[in-house]
C-alpha cells in the first residue's frame, strides 16, 4: 500500500479499493479541525489568564499593588504631619497668645466646610478612586490648616514685635540706685510741708542727696524739660506711648533737650531741691491715659544695689550701640 492512502475491502469481490474524498469534504475536514483548535487555543487561553494571568496583566497588577503600597506610606507621612500642625496649633492657642493677650484662632477659621460641593467629581469611577480621593482630601486639609497656621504665625510675630517694644517703653524700672530710701507715696497729705494745707501727692518721693543721677525708667520722647512754676521746678516729662507719663520732679540739672527720644537707663538730670521743695529730694510720678497711678507698681526694689549698678550700666551700653 503506498502511504497515506486509505484502503477499503470490498465484500462483493472481496478486493482492497482505493478511498477517494472529494476536494470539498476535505475542506470541510480542514476547516472543522481549525475552528476545532482555535476553540481549544482560547480555552486554555482563558484558563490560563484566570489562573496565571497576561504578561501585561500582571504588571498592570504589581503596579497597581506598588501604588497602593505607597497610598499606605503617604496615609502615615499624614497622619505625622498632622500631628505637627496640631502640635502648632496647640502650641499656638496655649502658649503664644494668652502671652500676647490675642484671641485664639476660631475653629470655623482653622476647619472650614464646603457643604454642598463635591470637590473630586473629577476621581469618581476611576479605579481606586476611593484612595485618590482620601488622599486628595487629606492633602487640601494640610494645605488649608498650614495657611491658617502660617498667617496665625505672622500675626504673632507682629504682635510679639509691638510686644517687646511695649516692654521697652513701658516705665519698670527705679529712677534712682536701689539705696536711695522711699519717702512720702500716693496718699492724701493732710498737711503739706510748703503750704501748709490738704493736698493729694500724686508721685513717690525718694530721699536723694542734692546731686544724684535720675535714670528714664522706660524709653519713650522727652516733650518737657525744664522750669515750670507748677511746683516741679526743673523737671523732666517722657511720653512712653500707650497712654503713659512719667513725671521727674525738684531737679538740679537737667541732661536731655525736649523732643529728643531717649531709652530706658539713659541719665536725664540731677535730683535737687527746686520749686516747692522742703529739701533735696526726686518726686518720680505715672500717669496712665491722664490719671494718676501709684509708681510703687511699676518697679520692684528686689534687686541689689550691684545688681542695679550693673543693670543701669547694661542700658547705657546698649543705649549708646543703637
Amino acid at each position: 500500500m503506498i502511504p497515506n492512502q486509505k484502503y477499503i475491502l470490498d465484500l462483493s469481490d472481496l478486493q482492497y479499493k482505493q478511498v477517494r474524498i472529494s476536494w470539498r469534504r476535505k475542506i470541510l475536514r480542514f476547516i472543522m479541525w481549525f475552528a476545532l483548535s482555535i476553540g481549544v487555543s482560547i480555552i486554555y487561553f482563558k484558563i490560563f489568564n484566570n489562573f496565571f494571568g497576561s504578561p501585561k496583566e500582571q504588571l498592570l497588577s504589581q503596579q497597581i499593588e506598588n501604588i497602593k503600597l505607597q497610598y499606605s506610606l503617604l496615609d502615615r507621612k499624614y497622619a505625622e504631619a498632622f500631628k505637627t500642625v496640631k502640635y502648632l496649633q496647640q502650641s499656638d492657642d496655649i502658649r503664644f497668645r494668652p502671652i500676647l493677650h490675642m484671641d485664639s484662632v476660631p475653629a470655623s477659621y482653622r476647619n472650614p466646610g464646603y457643604g454642598g460641593v463635591d470637590r473630586y467629581r473629577e476621581f469618581s469611577g476611576l479605579t481606586n478612586s476611593s484612595l485618590i480621593i482620601s488622599s486628595r482630601e487629606k492633602i487640601d486639609a494640610l494645605e488649608n490648616m498650614s495657611k491658617v497656621q502660617e498667617e496665625s504665625f505672622r500675626e504673632i510675630d507682629e504682635q510679639k514685635d509691638e510686644w517687646l517694644r511695649e516692654q521697652e517703653y513701658f516705665p519698670r524700672i527705679r529712677p534712682v540706685d536701689v539705696s536711695i530710701p522711699l519717702g512720702d507715696g500716693y496718699k492724701l497729705r493732710e498737711v503739706h510741708p510748703i503750704l501748709g494745707t490738704p493736698r493729694w501727692h500724686y508721685g513717690q518721693d525718694f530721699s536723694t542727696p542734692y546731686g544724684t543721677e535720675v535714670y528714664a525708667t522706660g524709653s519713650g520722647k522727652v516733650i518737657f524739660a525744664g522750669w515750670s512754676a507748677d511746683g516741679f521746678g526743673y523737671h523732666v516729662i517722657i511720653d512712653h506711648g500707650y497712654g503713659i507719663r512719667t513725671i521727674y520732679g525738684h531737679l538740679s540739672k537737667i541732661e536731655v533737650p525736649k523732643g529728643v527720644n531717649i531709652k530706658r537707663g539713659d541719665l536725664i538730670g540731677l535730683s535737687g531741691n527746686s520749686g516747692t521743695s522742703s529739701g533735696p529730694h526726686l518726686h518720680y510720678q505715672v500717669d496712665v491715659n491722664g490719671s494718676h497711678q501709684n509708681a510703687l507698681n511699676f518697679f520692684s526694689d528686689d534687686l541689689s544695689q550691684d545688681e542695679y549698678r550693673e543693670m543701669i550700666t547694661n542700658l547705657s551700653s546698649k543705649s549708646k550701640l543703637r
